[in-house]
């Protein structure tokens, strides 16, 4: 089958899908992942075509008005929709639609908006996430608001901030559906809904409906090796602490490098330091011999490698961790908007990891009590070695890929 996977976001939003593709093709089905220009190199390397679209919400986060949106500025959010969310919404709909009507299934997340074109074939439509943002339950709240303090009694109704985003969006929608001769009014279709998620690690909410399916993690093999340098550092001594703050820029409150040396001295530990947009600065930390600084690696190598992660939250490292058996630490970046708080915090309830403190609120203190708390906690150790073991017995992409080949009968509610 033709098989288009449509994505956008952060590289979060994207890898977790490119695995996807390249199992799909590896089952035989030609696979094209469309998604913002800047992945181009990302998505190749998986071996699958590539459709590019001019949405490159990267560099509109580096922006000091892209910093003011994911704060939540309303005046930011409203004086940069025409300027630049619009106009990028309907140049990513039309490659979208484009590329989604010469093909026979089309995996999306609902980020793309494809929604809004959804009720032209409502057979071929799939949606596919890793995280469970969309979909109302009583059992949590929604994951991308989980930094706000709300009750669990309105926990169902909390999904409906949800659809206060998207309410912003009606004008560009609406007028790519009018560019193709459609009405600007639509309903969504019920298609199937995959989520790339473990039970193991969040069960499915029972008032959940049945088109939903818990298909577990998508994991991923890399074909790059560790570098020979890491890898005789990580040999050298005791497996080390990893720490690595993904894709997002971030601001902390102590001096990070600082508090990193302490660490080190404090615990008598190692360190490996990812580099990322948050934590560009490192030269005080490139030659102590117990912190090893790098650009980036393939974590399902790396990660079993290590004692235990600092991470700022996004579910692809979290299910790496679990994949790894290491407990960990999260310090989510996107607070109080935003999954992550939403993972730390029930990775701690299942104690598989240390409480969670946001970046912007977490202080040196804090910092140093959570790490040490990190490598002496022998229950953690125990949880997380347990949990591998029922995580690595499954697999994922083969589930999701048994449900996207399914019928088309029913409208994919199967």
């Amino acid at each position: 089958m033709k098989i288009a996977i449509l994505t956008l976001g952060t590289r979060g939003d994207v890898q977790p899908y490119a695995v996807l593709g390249q199992a799909l093709k590896l089952r035989g089905h030609q696979v094209t992942l469309s998604t913002a220009k800047n992945f181009e190199q990302l998505v190749k390397s998986y071996d699958i075509d590539f459709v590019p679209v001019e949405a490159d919400y990267q560099a509109i986060l580096q922006s000091e008005e892209g910093k003011k949106i994911m704060k939540g500025n309303p005046f930011a959010i409203r004086r940069n929709l025409e300027k630049w969310i619009y106009p990028l919404i309907r140049q990513s709909l039309t490659e979208f639609y484009n590329l989604a009507k010469e093909s026979d299934r089309v995996v999306y997340h609902v980020k793309t908006m494809a929604d809004s074109f959804a009720d032209l074939f409502p057979e071929k439509m799939i949606r596919a996430m890793v995280v469970p943002a969309v979909q109302p339950t009583n059992e949590f709240p929604n994951p991308a608001f989980s930094g706000l303090s709300i009750p669990s009694f309105l926990n169902r109704f909390s999904y409906k901030l949800t659809d206060l985003g998207i309410s912003m969006l009606k004008k560009p929608i609406g007028q790519f559906r009018e560019s193709i001769g459609l009405p600007k009014k639509y309903k969504v279709p019920e298609t199937k809904f995959l989520y790339g998620i473990s039970e193991h690690f969040l069960t499915k909410p029972k008032d959940f409906p049945n088109n939903a399916h818990f298909v577990g993690f998508w994991f991923g093999v890399a074909d790059e090796d560790l570098s020979e340098d890491l890898s005789e550092f990580i040999a050298s001594d005791e497996p080390p602490l990893l720490l690595t703050f993904g894709s997002m820029p971030f601001k902390s409150k102590f001096d990070l490098q600082s508090a990193i040396i302490k660490l080190t001295d404090k615990f008598d530990t190692r360190i490996i330091v990812v580099k990322g947009w948050g934590l560009d600065q490192t030269e005080r930390l490139e030659n102590n011999p117990k912190i090893k600084v790098i650009s980036s690696a393939p974590y399902e190598k790396l990660f079993p490698l290590t004692k235990a992660i600092i991470h700022h939250g996004g579910i692809g490292t979290t299910a790496e961790c679990l994949r790894a058996g290491k407990p960990f630490m999260i310090c989510p970046i996107l607070y109080p908007i935003g999954d992550q708080n939403f993972w730390g915090q029930h990775a701690y309830k299942k104690g598989l990891a240390v409480k969670p403190t946001p970046i912007s609120k977490i202080t040196e203190t804090i910092f140093l009590e959570s790490i040490n708390e990190l490598l002496t906690n022998k229950q953690l150790y125990a949880n997380a070695k347990q949990i591998q073991t029922l995580i690595n017995n499954e697999n994922g992409l083969e589930k999701t890929i048994d449900e996207i080949e399914k019928t088309t009968a029913n409208s994919g509610l199967a």
